[in-house]
């Protein structure tokens, strides 16, 4: 198995763990977007500041964290070879955001921020996320049930002899701070370090046992 294809398998394993543009890429099949130059999608510094987001999302505590996992890099090329442009622009929209916040808040750089004041806008940045997914999952759900009320209370001469209507796809609106909790994930638990080191791994498994019960502390198994 190549890493794309573990990357796959852990993006499917976490389920709802990951938000509905990620999800939508690799249900897509994690197709390269296109012949346009991504290259420079991200400016150096710009490659500095992701790295740091994975780190504080996954830092180092009994095992490495994301920097040494390399999972800073993994997204930029990610979200450069798989990502829809709408979520690359709004990916890089949010990095300036986050640095136009950053300077307002702390008037410096984020690379220049302590580990708590990175922790504190990207706290902040979370819980604005989690927020404006949720006001979306609302509005859908609200217009999802509008449609159904007004085709049941449509005259049945009206609605006999018309052909079924196509669902609408809608697409998810891509939140930055999403798609990098989502890459981070899905980046570090496809690493050797995510692996073999965070999670607990046998080289040469034995029998496969879908009902092992995890005891207190334990790691979870490597996939």
């Amino acid at each position: 198995m190549d890493r794309r294809d573990a990357v796959k398998s852990v993006a499917f394993l976490l389920g709802g763990a990951l938000s509905a543009t990620t999800i939508g890429v690799f249900l897509e099949g994690c197709n390269p977007t296109g012949n346009k130059d991504n290259s420079k999608l991200f400016s150096p510094d710009q490659e500095k500041v992701i790295t740091e987001i994975a780190d504080i999302i996954i830092p180092t505590t009994s095992s490495p964290g994301a920097k040494a996992a390399g999972v800073g890099p993994f997204i930029s090329m990610m979200l450069k070879e798989c990502y829809p442009e709408e979520a690359q622009k709004a990916f890089v929209k949010g990095l300036d955001d986050l640095e136009a916040s950053s300077k307002k808040q702390f008037s410096k750089s984020f690379l220049e921020l302590d580990v708590k004041q990175k922790q504190q806008l990207l706290g902040k940045l979370r819980e604005e996320t989690i927020a404006a997914q949720k006001a979306e999952s609302d509005k859908t759900e609200a217009e999802r049930k509008a449609k159904e009320n007004t085709v049941i209370q449509k005259p049945e001469k009206e609605q006999a002899g018309k052909p079924m209507a196509a669902k609408e796809k809608k697409e998810a609106t891509p939140y930055f701070f999403a798609i990098a909790r989502d890459l981070t994930l899905l980046g570090y638990f496809t690493s050797e370090i995510g692996a073999t080191q965070a999670c607990a791994y046998l080289d040469i498994p034995g029998h496969y046992d879908g009902n092992v019960p995890l005891k207190p502390g334990q790691k979870i198994w490597a996939t």
